[in-house]
């Protein structure tokens, strides 16, 4: 029997971004697994990553998966612009710029106003919902026990910027680009173009290297893994949304903000939660390095890499029992901790 599940929104009324402006009559899409223990000290909340939606997040929740539903009270929950909350393809007048500490400063809402909860056992996240973790970790530093960052850092890098300077000026040259990251339709030929770009990105040198989109995925040829596995994705999703989020992703950092004043360190020593550090061997957008470089400002931290070819899916690995095995053992020996 599969645990409880529920899936509602909260609604946040007019919402003011930290870097300006307001999302008119905002909300939050989430869905739960488990039940909500009675000391309320059993949450563990789930961000979403990059065009995710909480359907897509699910595959790792399950007696035997990664998260176990009959212990933990798992809140997965929809980022701004994915499809489901709020975005700037759905939403008249949307700011400029929504941060993930405008995410964080959301979700914040949901674990206290609507579930009640004070202290989170954890905040599980990948890519940028690790980023997210991060933030939560850094801005609310008495609310984390652990925070589990799983291909994900405190500050998006430079070279993470190039690539996602890559995506915005692919979008911002399409024809139906109306300028700030609007569009007057979908632009195909530019989200093909996005697709294949991130394409090559997603997954490492090695993991081509090794045939792995056909012999792993069971891709026939090239040509159709990118457009079934990339293509298809990102144009089931709104340019507008994937504009907005890759622009949170590029200005992502836990010390931009008036509590830090952009000083990155000291963001990191505030951070109270245990932190799990789980980059991929070969991920090439969220190096080992940069999680070596923040682990020694951590009061408590650990570094451990994810030995595999698959590059940044190896943080999500829905279709490579593998890594889901390593992810599994590391987070549940953290959890137990």
């Amino acid at each position: 029997m599969g645990s409880p599940q529920q899936t509602g929104e909260f609604k946040l009324g007019d919402f003011s971004a930290e870097k300006g402006g307001v999302i008119e009559d905002a909300k939050l899409v989430w869905q739960t697994h488990g039940v909500l223990n009675a000391a309320r000290d059993n949450l563990i909340l789930y961000p979403s990553s990059y065009s995710a939606q909480h359907q897509d997040m699910s595959w790792l929740i399950g007696e035997d998966k990664i998260l176990d539903p009959r212990r933990w009270f798992i809140v997965t929950v929809n980022m701004f612009s994915n499809g489901l909350s709020s975005g700037a393809a759905e939403t008249p007048n949307y700011p400029a710029l929504v941060t993930l500490a405008d995410n964080v400063r959301a979700q914040h809402r949901i674990v206290t106003e609507h579930f009640g909860v004070r202290r989170l056992a954890a905040v599980y996240g990948f890519s940028m919902g690790a980023m997210q973790a991060y933030h939560w970790a850094a801005l609310n530093p008495e609310m984390v026990e652990r925070a589990i960052v799983i291909c994900g850092s405190a500050r998006t890098s430079t070279h993470n910027k190039v690539f996602l300077s890559g995506l915005l000026r692919t979008l911002e040259a399409a024809p139906e680009h109306l300028g700030n990251g609007r569009f007057s339709s979908e632009p195909k030929a530019a989200l093909k173009a996005f697709s294949h770009i991130y394409a090559g990105w997603g997954l490492s040198q090695d993991f081509y290297r090794a045939d792995l989109h056909r012999k792993a995925l069971g891709a026939p040829d090239l040509d159709t893994f990118l457009r079934t596995d990339w293509v298809e994705r990102f144009s089931a999703r709104r340019a507008a949304n994937l504009y907005a989020q890759a622009l949170a992703w590029y200005h992502g950092d836990i010390s931009d903000n008036a509590l830090y004043g952009g000083d990155l360190t000291r963001a990191l020593r505030a951070i109270r939660a245990k932190v799990l550090l789980l980059p991929g061997e070969t991920d090439l957008y969220f190096r080992v390095a940069d999680n070596a470089a923040e682990l020694p400002h951590l009061a408590k931290g650990e570094l451990r890499p994810i030995p595999s070819i698959w590059g940044h899916r190896a943080g999500n690995p829905s279709t490579n029992a593998e890594d889901a095995a390593f992810l599994k053992a590391q987070t549940r020996a953290w959890l137990a901790g």
